[in-house]
């Protein structure tokens, strides 16, 4: 009797844990206002402040996925669970839509941005860089960090830069080619790459770097942020949310850490 007794007591017990557990769980409602946002690494900062303002106006939650635009654009393609996607350049946005990812009526360009030379902070001294200008030289026996020139959206503006000023074929064995802009910034931050080419945007954010030169605009295709709704999402929210980052509510955050706005 005793033993039966407490097998009904511990019953109860799982009972009422499973019960309070389910309590907190979210509802299907609740879940569905969570919008989920797939974003280029450049965009941390920026949108992390847009999707606090946005909560705050409107009591819904943004959560932002970083990493390198075509990292993010093949976990689409996968069917990655997600709402939103801004992509650091047009290629990336292009590869998704042609495989009608995207709802092609919400796509807009929504952002600007340059690329600049970088060097640890404590050794940073003024590049000159226009055509011809001596990057290996300076480089000497180190590093230069930058994206993948193959894939990430920094990597391929810079190796076009470097192109067009003429000085590509004397860097090339000396790139340490990076997963994201993040990741090359911090390549230099640490030490472990002489120089970098990264977004000013990025370059602002660590204060263990410097921006050394700036590299011409006409150097290399026009740096253009794309966003658009993924043609999988259900979320109510999408639509409300794109808006506001095309809005002036959401410009400052984005012109703070020096980005342009496209209109």
């Amino acid at each position: 009797m005793q033993n039966r007794r407490q097998c009904m007591k511990l019953a109860t017990a799982a009972i009422a844990a499973l019960w309070l557990g389910a309590a907190t769980l979210p509802t299907p409602a609740e879940a569905a206002e969570k919008l989920t946002v797939f974003a280029a690494a450049s965009l941390k900062d920026a949108l992390d402040a847009a999707n606090a303002a946005w909560a705050k106006e409107s009591g819904k939650e943004a959560v932002a996925s970083y990493a390198a635009s075509g990292a993010l654009a093949k976990q689409v393609e996968n069917a990655a669970p997600a709402d939103i996607f801004i992509s650091a350049d047009l290629d990336w946005m292009d590869y998704v839509a042609k495989k009608n990812l995207i709802k092609t009526d919400s796509r807009t360009n929504l952002l600007g941005n340059r690329i600049v030379l970088v060097a640890e902070k404590d050794k940073a001294k003024p590049v000159e860089i226009k055509q011809g200008f001596d990057l290996a030289a300076l480089l000497g026996a180190g590093k230069l960090a930058m994206g993948e020139p193959k894939s990430v959206p920094a990597g391929k503006y810079a190796m076009a830069a470097l192109e067009k000023l003429g000085v590509w074929k004397s860097v090339e064995t000396k790139v340490a080619g990076a997963e994201s802009v993040r990741a090359a910034l911090a390549l230099v931050s640490r030490g472990e790459a002489h120089y970098g080419i990264v977004y000013q945007t990025d370059a602002t954010a660590d204060k263990g770097v410097a921006i050394v030169g700036t590299f011409p605009a006409d150097s290399h295709p026009p740096i253009i942020y794309p966003v658009a709704i993924l043609a999988d999402s259900k979320n109510p929210d999408a639509a409300a949310y794109l808006d506001f980052l095309k809005s002036g509510k959401a410009a400052g955050f984005f012109t703070a850490e020096g980005f342009t706005v496209l209109k």
